[in-house]
Formats: structure tokens, sequence, C-alpha cells
């Protein structure tokens, strides 16, 4: 016969509750046997599962009551209680801000949405006030020099806001600290990890190829720095640096964005990183493909003018001199008075190419007996883009078709021209002529970005 405490413990195992349905089989079997008994129910052990149903069914309650005016808040409800915070004043007992403060690093996103506007693009003056308005914030939180609206990105569940920025000098030197330490902790764990697994399994002969190190903050593809949130108002998340093998791969995919940073980016080939390390991976190729600005706009500095066919050049100064062009010769279709200014990505995913093959004195020293056994590799072939300003009538075509078209939109104060990508069709470069002065400004209005 079973024991007391055998008893108990049965007792204790029908009893576990559960986390979907906060019910407990105990009781369940309980509540039937009590129906079955007190109706009589005959064929009981027939009508078992419906009974069992219909006890569940009579203990179902809504989450609020029905009669009642209260109803949870909604989605939009909950929005506009974050979204509120934005137009709050400051308190009066806030310290004044000193007069000899830094120029504010934002720009008037209000002013430059207006003229977008005037060419029938944007996001709608709400929306981009909200946004104005949550980039207040981000350089309230940080030491940041400049900020720019990079745009919006659609996902199947939450949208991206992207903001670009750039440090001031020492600003991010502790951030970076933070995420070298992150790094050499995971790398710690991985070794580890193959420790570990060392002491059971063979040691294979096959070694991988050599990982191609990513770029330095501050150059190529990390040059600026990105922030994002789902929402206006939503705490900004800052995006990690991107390495050439997420950049490779983020070419070979085509994923839909989901809006979680967090979600898994399930591919073939595998994607190294989640959606966090794709969204910033697409980031980077969309910056060096469009952003464009009229020839002359920009120009190298004078150090540089003893490189003339542009290669190895990686800065440029705003030309002073510059003298705007008509619109007619902005959108002439032989697209030759737009030029890119931001580097190209080499297929190694970096935009300066570096030799895999060449070691450090310490992986030498490892690996000496190893080499003198095997036959050396061929030497890799270095890989060149185009320069640095370089006419965006020389980019490769699109179904034999140029890869960017330009139109104008005559204002009665103002001329505007418009260049629209064709491989990303909704990032556009306007440039807007007011008498003898011209605005140029980078915009991209997103939706299901996929590559």
């Amino acid at each position: 016969m079973a024991s007391e405490t055998m008893i108990q413990n049965a007792k204790a195992f029908l009893q576990q509750e559960s986390p979907d349905s906060k019910l407990n089989l105990y009781d369940h079997m309980c509540s039937v046997m009590h129906k079955i008994l007190e109706n009589r129910t005959p064929n009981s052990v027939d009508l078992l599962e419906s009974l069992s149903q219909e006890v569940k069914t009579n203990k179902f309650a809504p989450p609020c009551d029905p009669s009642s005016d209260v109803r949870p808040a909604s989605l939009e409800v909950e929005l506009a209680n974050v979204q509120n915070k934005l137009f709050e004043k400051p308190s009066e007992d806030a310290e004044p801000e000193p007069e000899d403060e830094v120029e504010m690093p934002l720009p008037d996103l209000m002013d430059t949405a207006h003229y977008f506007e005037q060419a029938g693009l944007g996001l709608g003056r709400e929306e981009t006030f909200r946004i104005f308005l949550a980039l207040k914030n981000l350089v309230d939180t940080h030491t940041l020099q400049s900020v720019r609206f990079w745009g919006k990105i659609q996902g199947t569940e939450k949208n991206y806001i992207v903001a670009e920025v750039e440090y001031r000098e020492g600003g991010e030197e502790e951030q970076e600290g933070e995420e070298e330490e992150g790094e050499e902790s995971r790398e710690e764990e991985t070794d580890e990890a193959k420790e570990g697994d060392e002491d059971n399994l063979p040691t294979p002969d096959y070694k991988p190829p050599p990982v191609i190190p990513k770029e330095e903050t501050g150059t190529g593809c990390n040059k600026k720095t990105y922030f994002v949130c789902n929402e206006p108002g939503t705490e900004w998340t800052k995006l990690p640096p991107v390495t050439p093998a997420q950049i490779v791969c983020a070419r070979q995919i085509k994923k839909f964005f989901s809006g979680n940073l967090e979600a898994a980016v399930i591919s073939y080939p595998p994607f190294p990183g989640t959606e966090i390390n794709y969204l910033r991976a697409q980031i980077a190729r969309i910056s060096a493909g469009t952003h464009i600005s009229p020839v002359d706009y920009y120009k190298f500095e004078e150090d540089d003018e003893d490189d003339s066919d542009g290669e190895g050049r990686d800065s440029f100064v705003e030309n002073v001199e510059f003298e705007p062009p008509r619109v007619q010769e902005l959108i002439d279709p032989s697209l030759s008075n737009w030029v890119h200014h931001v580097q190209h990505v080499l297929p190694q995913g970096r935009c300066v190419w570096v030799n895999p093959t060449v070691k450090t004195e310490t992986e030498d020293f490892e690996d000496e007996e190893e080499e003198e056994e095997r036959e050396e590799p061929d030497e890799p072939v270095p890989e060149h883009g185009p320069p640095l300003l370089n006419p965006i009538s020389e980019d490769t075509e699109v179904d034999s078709m140029p890869a960017w078209s330009a139109r104008s939109h005559l204002q009665s104060r103002a001329s505007i021209c418009g260049c629209c990508s064709e491989v990303k069709p909704l990032a556009w470069c306007l440039c807007f002529r007011v008498g003898q002065k011209v605005r140029e400004f980078v915009h991209r209005l997103g939706t299901q970005i996929h590559s």
C-alpha cells in the first residue's frame, strides 16, 4: 500500500498550477467529479472530455467587466502617454544652460521637412515634429557634436527611427571601453568552451579563413554612430560597430525587419549576429550608396591635392567658393553633376582593403612549424573601388536603366531638384536653390527594406 508520504507527494504534484490557465489538475478533477455526482450524468465515461471542457468554460473570466466603462489602455493610448513627455517643459528648478555653451548640434528638422514637403516627400509634419523632439532628447543625454535624422525603416511588427550622430572629442571613449570589455568577456567564454570540448574531440586539420578585422570607430563603415528607437519618445538604442563579415552576409540574404533588435536572423548563409547587427549592416550599405551631393559642393583638403585620382582619401571639406549650378544642369539625364561623398564598401566588407594573409608576430610564432609543412597560399588580389566624390553617372545600371533619376519641382520662391536612387527607391537627395543660395539635404523615407 501507498504510504502517507507518497500520497502527499502525489497530491502536491497534481496541485501544480499551470502558468497559462492558472489552474491545477487536482482542483479541476474535483470539479468534474462534483458535476458528475451532482447531475448523475449517465455514461459519464463517454462524456468525460466534454464535461471537462464545460467546467473550464464556466471558469473563464473576461479581462474586464463587460458592464464597466473602464477598458484597458490600447497601444495608441500607451504610446501617447510615452510621447506626452516630449512636450513637457523643463522644470523651473533645472539649472540654466551656460551662455558660452557650444552651438546646437541638431539642425532645424522642421525647416528641412518644409522643403521636402514642397517636393511631395516627407513623413508628415506631426510625426516629423515628434522625431525632432526625440532627437533633442538624444542630444541632451549624450555629448554629441552633430545629429542628423537618417531616416525611417518599417518592419513587420515595429518600425525603426534612425539617427546618425558624431561624438565630441573624448565623448565616446568610455563607451568604447565598455564595448571592448564585453567583447573580451565573450571571447574568453568561447575559448573556455572550446578548451572543454577539445579534451574529448579530435583536432581537425581544417583551418577557417582568417577573420577580416573591422574598421576602427570614426573610419570607413564605422565613421558614424547610429541610434535607433521604435517610436519617438521611446528609449534610444546605440547600434554596435559593423564588421566586414556582417556586411558580406547582408549582401547575400533578403530579410524583412521585425522591429525587435534581439530577434534572430534566420537565413542561409547564416548571419553572424541578431537583427541589431543586420540593421547596422544595411544602414552602412545604404549610406555608402545613397549619400550624394552636387558636384563641387565638397572638395578635398589642400594637403591632398597631390593625389589626382582620389584614391585613398576619406575626408573632404565644404567648398566655400561653390557656385550653384542651374536646375537644368542638375536634372540632366547624364547625371554628371552629382557625386558620391561617402566611401564605397568593397566586396571585402570594408572601405579600405586589408591583406588577410598578413599575420601578427604572435600568430607567426605559434604557427611557425605548421607553415613550414604547408604550402604558402596565393597572395590575394587587392580590391579597389570608386574614389570619393565619384560621379553617380558611373554607377552600375539596374535592369538596363540608370541607377539614379532626377526631376525638378518649380516653386514661386525657390527651385527644387530631386535625385532618386533606383536601387533604393525611397532614398532621395534634394537640392534647393533660393536665388544664388543652395541648400542640400539627404533624406530617406523608409519601408520594409530588404536587400
